[in-house]
């Protein structure tokens, strides 16, 4: 995942880095969220240098200190003065107490409607995970006594001498946990098997809803910091 605010400098203080509009308003942003494939990498150094196509150029740098501008090239401070960061992340420093509150309020309601999804669909994922899990701690546990039966003599052995038993002690361990290896992948396997549907049950029921309340967040943010006098002293 990468840093809010990300960006690339170059000699000279020349930095690049992308705003909303880049990434949501262009062709070359569209390209770069087929790209990317997750919202959470769209700022960050290897998003810029395929935006602009680097090829690896530009130091990378990064900063999530938002007590001062002085932390950001100037450049970076217009931009999030003009507010074209919105929809990619939030800082509370940006804020000051009263505005931070104000956006807490609204989406502490957010959270709660969030939360109001996420458990009932959580509850119906743990019901097929939670025997499906058990099932697998049945096989895993007896195969790892096995295994353990085989160590601990082996194990008590290499201590009593010197750094040449390690070998003997590896010759008699790997059979033993390929053979551990072998009895608990069907397990494993069956285990993920029954729980991927339903895995992905709660994530396509959550995804919305989580979507939705970081959509609230980042518009009650930014609607806030829009206004100059719910801005930080020093962001104004």
């Amino acid at each position: 995942m990468c840093e809010f605010i990300s960006w690339k400098e170059f000699d000279g203080g020349y930095v690049l880095f992308l705003t909303a509009k880049d990434i949501y308003e262009t062709k070359r942003g569209r390209e770069l969220q087929e790209y990317s494939g997750s919202e959470d990498d769209l700022t960050g150094h290897g998003a810029i240098d395929f935006f602009y196509d680097l090829k690896g150029k530009g130091k990378n740098k990064e900063c999530t200190d938002f007590s001062t501008p002085d932390n950001f090239p100037p450049a970076i401070v217009r931009a999030i003065k003009a507010g074209e960061f919105r929809g990619l992340g939030i800082a509370k420093e940006l804020l000051t107490a009263p505005a931070w509150a104000k956006y807490e309020k609204v989406t502490d309601s957010a959270l709660a409607e969030y939360e109001k999804v996420k458990a009932p669909a959580k509850a119906k994922y743990e019901k097929v995970e939670a025997p499906a899990w058990a099932e697998y701690n049945k096989v895993t546990d007896s195969a790892w006594a096995k295994y353990e039966k085989v160590k601990a003599p082996a194990w008590a052995e290499y201590n009593k001498v010197t750094d040449s038993a390690l070998a003997e002690f590896e010759k008699v361990m790997a059979p033993a946990r390929a053979k551990y290896e072998k009895v608990t992948a069907p397990a494993k396997a069956k285990y993920k098997k029954v729980t991927a549907s339903a895995w992905a049950e709660y994530k396509k029921v959550t995804a919305s809803a989580w979507a939705e309340y970081n959509k609230v967040g980042s518009k009650t943010f930014w609607d806030l910091f829009a206004v100059r006098k719910n801005r930080a002293k020093k962001w104004r």
